[in-house]
């Protein structure tokens, strides 16, 4: 096998697997091994190529680098070096690399050098992914190295693993362990130190206006879970899921507690089997004719479901207590709404995951729900284009028939790819999100708040009216740009004098100001 990959290894190329290069340039890594080995893998987000120009150039999916980059040849142990050493670990890459290799060329490669740290690193990564031992003795001499580089990705602080003489910081089991790169963005946006900026904001709040903040708030990002599916319930079972947002991070992720989260989701369960599928799974539409699938995104085979739950949870429980709050709640919420487990309610359950992990970590202050369903909603595309940033590369590689029920049935093997996936753009943009959530609605649903009770104390030492009465006045207030109608100064507030309907108007105006010609929508929101 390794003498036949020797002479596929490309030369170089303008197109690689229907991906245009910036330039003419020879694979190299991970893009050399895929096309060496036929590997059916989702391309990796970045792909890097060897061009004859002493400069990098960083474009379209490619990183071109110079020729004093090169492998050290063309040859297995060459281009796994060099995408151990520049590209990070991609763990699907390499499992179906080691599976088509088999044990032989890996064991070769220790044999040559015992020592190295990238030889060493690609040893425990097979006998890690494939769960099969190498037939080689344990390591006696070599310097400790960590198996992911935290240069270039998040990984923890882990454990040594005395056979390799490494340290296996890898945030995850081989059941589940998605990865995050190191970007220039997520470095600026842990910077920020957003939960100290949360508690700094909240410290002069009065404690009745934070908790009527913390309940809109809570509110507001349960009625916009249902929003992102498409969903408008009654307000009960959004009340209902909002309570059990508010208890997020309180029990121990298991089976037994995604399964009672679901049933709170349904709500009415007639037409929907509860509990993980025991078929597959997709998200799209169906031939209107035909009644044909049409995916957009296929869920994980069933038969996977349990290693990968397992995994999950096993995440939950160990590596995403090391990581940074956001970084987690990023790894284990997209990986389980790409995992997609239940027939419905995958979407919202993703979702509260958020809250689950941002809990457990004390990230939020106490009694606080950051509203990420309504960040994610104001800015729906964006969201749809993380989720496909990896499902656009996923769907092509997974084989699949209809069923007689208009499902879809997977025939390959597909566990790995739901397994390891690169989280980078999902922390990204989650980060954005609980950033607008601390930027925008808390101290606008805080100031909102102080100015209505401000709005309250003048007209009801103006006037005696009851609560009920001034919120009412209040609402036509908003919905009217300041001016009460004729039409309200007739009926529902008749009993005013047209004096005292302009001293109204001018509280309202005063008070809220700054909100005026935004058609009412004094909250910003």
């Amino acid at each position: 096998m390794e003498e036949a990959a020797q002479n596929l290894f490309s030369g170089p190329v303008t197109v690689f697997h229907e991906r245009r290069l910036p330039e003419t340039a020879t694979p190299a890594g991970y893009s050399a091994l895929i096309g060496a080995y036929g590997l059916e893998v989702p391309l990796p987000r970045t792909l890097c190529a060897i061009s004859a120009h002493h400069r990098m150039l960083e474009r379209n999916g490619w990183r071109i680098m110079t020729p004093r980059h090169a492998p050290s040849s063309a040859s297995l142990e060459g281009h796994l070096t060099f995408a151990l050493k520049y590209e990070g670990l991609d763990l699907a890459v390499l499992k179906r690399l080691f599976i088509a290799t088999g044990s032989a060329p890996l064991e070769a490669i220790v044999h040559e050098k015992p020592t190295g740290t990238y030889a060493r690193r690609a040893w425990f990564l097979y006998e890690w992914l494939t769960g099969q031992r190498l037939g080689l003795p344990d390591a006696r001499t070599g310097k400790y190295v960590q198996v992911l580089d935290p240069d270039l990705q998040w990984g923890i602080e882990g454990e040594t693993a005395a056979r390799y003489r490494v340290r296996n910081n890898l945030p995850g089991t081989p059941e589940f362990c998605p990865l995050v790169f190191k970007t220039e963005r997520l470095d600026d946006f842990i910077a920020e130190h957003l939960p100290q900026r949360t508690k700094d904001m909240i410290a002069n709040v009065p404690r009745d206006v934070l908790s009527r903040t913390a309940a809109f708030l809570l509110l507001k990002d349960s009625k916009s879970s249902y929003l992102i599916e498409g969903e408008s319930p009654p307000q009960d079972r959004i009340q209902r899921w909002g309570r059990a947002i508010g208890e997020a991070g309180k029990q121990p992720l298991d089976e037994d507690e995604l399964l009672r989260l679901q049933r709170i989701v349904i709500g009415d369960a007639r037409f929907i089997r509860l509990g993980f599928r025991d078929e597959g799974g997709f998200v799209g539409d169906h031939d209107r004719d035909t009644r044909m699938p049409l995916p957009h995104h296929i869920s994980a085979r069933h038969e996977d479901l349990q290693s990968l739950v397992n995994g999950m949870i096993a995440f939950d429980g160990g590596p995403a207590q090391q990581m940074d709050a956001i970084i987690a709640a990023a790894v284990l919420a997209f990986g389980f709404v790409y995992i997609h487990p239940f027939e419905d309610g995958n979407g919202r359950l993703h979702r509260y995951l958020i809250h689950h992990v941002l809990a457990e970590h004390g990230y939020n202050p106490r009694g606080v729900v950051f509203p990420i369903s309504a960040a994610i909603l104001d800015q729906i595309d964006r969201y749809r284009e993380v989720l496909e940033s990896y499902s656009q590369r996923l769907l092509p590689l997974v084989r699949w028939e209809p069923t007689e029920k208009f499902n879809v049935r997977v025939l390959n093997d597909t566990g790995d790819f739901y397994r390891f996936f690169d989280a980078t753009p999902h922390a990204e943009f989650l980060y954005d999100c609980v950033k607008r959530t601390i930027e925008h609605d808390l101290p606008n649903e805080t100031d909102f708040l102080r100015r209505y009770d401000e709005f309250r104390r003048r007209i009801e030492g103006m006037i005696d009216m009851p609560e009920r009465s001034v919120d009412l006045l209040f609402h036509f207030l908003r919905q009217n740009d300041g001016k009460l109608s004729s039409r309200t100064s007739e009926k529902e507030f008749g009993a005013l004098t047209d004096e005292e309907v302009e001293r109204v108007e001018a509280i309202y105006g005063d008070v809220f100001a700054q909100h005026l010609g935004r058609h009412g929508d004094v909250t910003g929101n």
